[in-house]
């Protein structure tokens, strides 16, 4: 199969994966990966995200505040993010609400996550959205605030699948991982095959979401929680996964997703 690859959504940065990231690099273009959107997290690993987009063409740099890490932003959080924003073409995130994990400070997390989202409608640039337990409250904020109009990706989709086409309508792609291809995960398999094809995303979230062990291509040692890690260069599995999830011919499926991607990220994709 020819075209190329995107990934709407990796850690590229994350230290788990270790200090050798051409070795990442060169597996990903031996699987004819163009673009990917290495997420930052928190004002600790945007210097890493910047750094990566400078070594290396296939990064698009994105810069956010996770809802995991608000509590340790700086006073000065918003100066820095505007700063890391003008450094190079880039997206904003990942950002978002999460009520999943344990004593969540929900009023920072909302304060965060629209200030941000302020940011990329300012800017009109395409923001990463992560949600977890709080879909209805995600979809009030997006409503009710300005946006980027080019849209925005909600990465790792799993919210309910009724709310697929309200959330559309705001302008959401919707971002498949691998890890949806664990047999727990038949609802959100189900969600997936309601997605509008035309806002229709794959991801990897390496280090995170690894793939089933028979459909992992490039394994990589586990992590420091003894947890398997997700390599880069997966990518072309979870395309294979989604190919099978919603029986569209593999080729087929790589040249949408390519309009897909570029009509979202286009802007910041560079030759390698």
């Amino acid at each position: 199969m020819s075209g190329r690859l995107f990934d709407a959504h990796n850690h590229l940065q994350d230290e788990r994966l270790g200090p050798d990231r051409e070795t990442l690099i060169a597996a990903s273009r031996a699987e004819a990966i163009s673009a990917m959107v290495v997420n930052g997290s928190c004002e600790a690993d945007w210097p890493s995200v910047f750094e990566l987009s400078r070594r290396f063409p296939e990064v698009i740099p994105s810069f956010g505040y996770h809802p995991w890490y608000v509590r340790e932003r700086t006073p000065k959080w918003q100066h820095r993010l505007n700063e890391f924003l003008d450094q190079a073409p880039s997206a904003l995130g990942e950002i978002g609400l999460d009520r999943w994990i344990k004593h969540p400070d929900i009023a920072a997390q909302e304060d965060v996550f629209v200030t941000q989202l302020r940011m990329a409608a300012h800017r009109e640039i395409p923001v990463s959205i992560h949600c977890l337990q709080a879909w209805g409250r995600l979809h009030d904020l997006l409503n009710n605030n300005p946006r980027p109009a080019c849209g925005f990706v909600l990465h790792s989709f799993g919210g309910p699948e009724e709310m697929a086409p309200a959330l559309a309508k705001l302008g959401a792609y919707f971002s498949l991982p691998g890890y949806f291809a664990h047999e727990r995960k038949a609802r959100q398999r189900d969600t997936f095959r309601k997605v509008p094809l035309d806002r229709l995303l794959i991801e990897t979230d390496a280090p995170d979401q690894n793939l089933p062990p028979d459909r992992v291509r490039h394994p990589l040692p586990n992590g420091p929680d003894g947890k398997p890690m997700n390599h880069p260069a997966n990518l072309r599995s979870v395309y294979e996964f989604a190919s099978e999830l919603l029986d569209i011919p593999l080729q087929e499926l790589i040249n949408l997703i390519e309009q897909n991607f570029l009509r979202l990220f286009g802007r910041f994709v560079r030759t390698p």
